[in-house]
């Protein structure tokens, strides 16, 4: 049975361990967190490390930041990758298995004009492959893994597809990067999910859900038996980390996620 992770910012409760008791009545496995740039996550060292203490289950950490290491900016770049360096120590220290980020988020699209970015194919894999074998070495240091996380061409215009992002790993050769898979970005990029699934098994690292809509799991319609069943069938045993938008009760919404993903196969 697949393990069920719920992000912070979806739970009720002011503090993790008020969180916690709702996720574990609700059926959750671990808590999600999330992690902003200007190092404040390693300002929360010491709520993490309490709240470790107190049994809360914290193995990942997605980060939330405003620019990322395939930035166009050297300065911006540089910032994201001392950033991501930080929090992957953090999530190290606290026990964790790693953090999920993508390449860039909503930097450019080719859907928009000028449709054509600021730097090419070549230099934004040599600027990405820089960026992962860096973060790669690091969370390696650290005992952790980052995990590289495909978008839709809406949101980022260098890794939309496993493909994409297996290509990369392949090439940065390092069993500290992994792809962090998400069903909704999946359902805008894949032409058939399940059956990236089965063929990048080996990059694959973590997987977050939320429906086609992204809506909670079971607001859209997405194929979860054939989702899930892909990662049986490639032996997944990580977290099926919630990050999404709730529609209708907020409270009802996030409690019905494990359950929906129990019986859709997880």
């Amino acid at each position: 049975m697949l393990k069920t992770a719920a992000q912070e910012q979806l739970l009720p409760g002011e503090t993790l361990q008020e969180k916690w008791d709702f996720a574990q009545a609700a059926g959750y496995a671990a808590i999600e967190l999330r992690a902003k740039g200007d190092l404040h996550f390693a300002s929360r060292l010491p709520e993490l490390q309490q709240a470790a203490k107190d049994g809360v289950v914290m193995p990942t950490v997605c980060v939330e930041m405003l620019h990322f290491f395939g930035a166009f900016d050297d300065d911006l770049r540089r910032d994201a990758i001392e950033q991501m360096k930080s929090q992957l120590t953090v999530i190290g220290e606290l026990g964790g298995l790693g953090a999920q980020t993508p390449a860039s988020y909503g930097m450019f699209s080719r859907r928009l004009p000028p449709f054509e970015p600021p730097r090419s194919p070549e230099q934004d894999r040599e600027i990405l492959l820089a960026g992962l074998t860096e973060l790669g070495e690091h969370a390696a240091a650290e005992g952790v893994t980052l995990y590289l996380e495909p978008l839709n061409r809406y949101e980022d215009h260098m890794v939309n597809r496993l493909d994409q992002a297996a290509d990369l790993l392949r090439e940065v050769g390092l069993d500290s990067v992994k792809i962090g898979i998400d069903s909704y970005h999946m359902n805008i990029e894949e032409s058939d999910p399940a059956a990236a699934i089965v063929a990048h098994a080996a990059y694959i690292g973590h997987a977050q859900v939320s429906d086609s809509n992204r809506f909670q799991p079971g607001a859209g319609h997405l194929d979860w038996p054939a989702w899930l069943g892909a990662l049986h069938t490639i032996g997944y045993d990580g977290y099926l980390a919630a990050e999404c938008r709730l529609t209708g009760d907020p409270v009802e919404a996030v409690r019905s996620v494990p359950a929906f993903l129990r019986g859709s196969g997880a």
